[in-house]
């Protein structure tokens, strides 16, 4: 069947899905949907026939992470396609920065994530009418603006899959993050796109060219995607676009989540499935564990995400069953484990970093923490014009004492330096941690 009418179908099917009333009504029906889809990929994953054998039921088996999922890659697929044969055409496609080619009529694309461990994902044709259905039903929702839609996308690297969007309804234009930021802005003023999807570097980027007058442009929706969207970042595009910043929560592993008409990020577990790995004992914040029962090229079971969401603490005035997140605070390697008084590790949350730059005052336009050591960190800064380097470091310095007094750490050893240096395409990560501690020998 024909791409289009592929997606078509999948609208179709999409808009029927059930209203579900309730929690309880919407994981009755995830667990109907799953079972089937389990004993449908047991027959074709050797992989998941293995763990089945092993623990019976899908919920024992262990959670699995990328390096994992990598390394199985040969028995999770059920193309039969070869990881090495897999990686040779990924890599090709991204140093000819031709995304066309695909694998046996399977898209492969290349994921390098925020941690640089490469990572592959599979889509077949089918699976990519899903992801546009999915797209166009629960974000772009091209019917509603009776003209046709342009649509300015931001990443690093193309796709079959994002190709996939261009439609009689939708002009998709790819903007290459490898090109110089003076080119991007020049073909976006002459593109006018209505709406823009970037990473949150590249909106901010975007938005001070706007205020400095080199772009003009007035999309009616800004989607924020890939990194994390600091609450700064967010205002301060949002200020300049006169507009709210909403969110896509897209990975490798799948279409995660998005923002609702009331500006809420819900999951979107009509296709997936999501167990939360609880971090904290009030059960706020947790590392999601995924299982996408619409994958059947790349199965994707008992997942272990890398992320750290933190959950709405009310319901969602949408009404929506499906889960509320407050924010994405980040990865859980940017969770900090700094020394507390008696020498402990103490696990601080991105938030209390954030809040101690917020906290130092205005004049810093970008910056970026490293914990390189138990109470080291190295803070990198961009300056507004006209700051001085000398007022905010003592504000800085101020605001890292009194984290260090409210979460009783042992004294902290700042390293702040100006010039943080250029990214050339990767996610921008503005808190990293490069120390880990050796766990005691047994």
């Amino acid at each position: 069947m024909p791409l289009k009418l592929l997606i078509l179908f999948y609208l179709l099917r999409y808009q029927w899905l059930p209203r579900w009333r309730s929690r309880m009504e919407l994981e009755a029906w995830q667990e109907r949907k799953i079972g089937r889809f389990i004993r449908q990929m047991s027959r074709k994953s050797p992989w998941l026939a293995r763990q089945l054998g092993i623990f019976q039921n899908w919920r024992a088996i262990p959670p699995i992470d990328k390096r994992q999922f990598m390394a199985q890659f040969n028995d999770i697929n059920t193309a039969g396609l070869d990881r090495e044969e897999a990686m040779h055409l990924a890599l090709h496609a991204e140093r000819d920065r031709n995304f066309s080619p695909t694998l046996r009529g399977i898209t492969v694309g290349l994921s390098t994530g925020t941690s640089g461990n490469r990572g592959l994902f599979l889509a077949s044709k089918q699976e990519r009418a899903q992801w546009v259905a999915a797209v166009f039903l629960k974000v772009l929702k091209p019917w509603k603006w009776r003209r046709k839609v342009k649509v300015a996308f931001f990443l690093r690297a193309n796709s079959n899959l994002y190709n996939a969007v261009q439609s009689r309804l939708v002009e998709f234009r790819f903007f290459d993050l490898l090109r110089q930021e003076s080119e991007l802005v020049k073909e976006l003023q002459a593109f006018q796109p209505d709406v823009v999807v970037a990473q949150p570097s590249l909106l901010d980027m975007l938005a001070r060219a706007a205020t400095r007058g080199e772009l003009k442009i007035a999309p009616d929706k800004v989607i924020s995607v890939a990194e994390v969207l600091d609450p700064e970042t967010e205002e301060r595009v949002g200020r300049v676009f006169g507009l709210r910043i909403d969110q896509v929560y897209q990975c490798t592993e799948g279409f995660l989540g998005c923002t609702c008409e009331a500006g809420t990020m819900h999951l979107n577990e009509e296709f997936v499935h999501i167990e939360p790995a609880w971090l904290d004992e009030g059960k706020t914040r947790f590392q999601p564990i995924i299982t996408d029962f619409t994958r059947t090229t790349q199965p994707v079971i008992r997942y272990l995400l890398n992320d750290v969401l933190v959950m709405r603490p009310t319901p969602c005035p949408c009404g929506s069953p499906m889960l509320a997140i407050e924010r994405i605070e980040g990865r859980s390697d940017d969770m900090f484990e700094l020394a507390d008084r008696h020498g402990n590790p103490r696990r601080v949350y991105p938030d209390f970093l954030r809040r101690a730059v917020a906290e130092a005052g205005e004049g810093i336009e970008e910056y970026r923490i490293i914990q390189d050591g138990p109470s080291h960190l190295q803070v990198l800064l961009d300056l507004e014009t006209g700051a001085t380097i000398e007022a905010i470091e003592a504000a800085l310095r101020q605001s890292f004492l009194l984290m260090e007094d409210s979460l009783s750490l042992a004294p902290l050893h700042v390293q702040i330096s100006t010039g943080i240096p250029a990214l050339n395409g990767q996610k921008r990560r503005t808190l990293q941690r490069t120390y880990f501690p050796q766990p005691p020998t047994p």
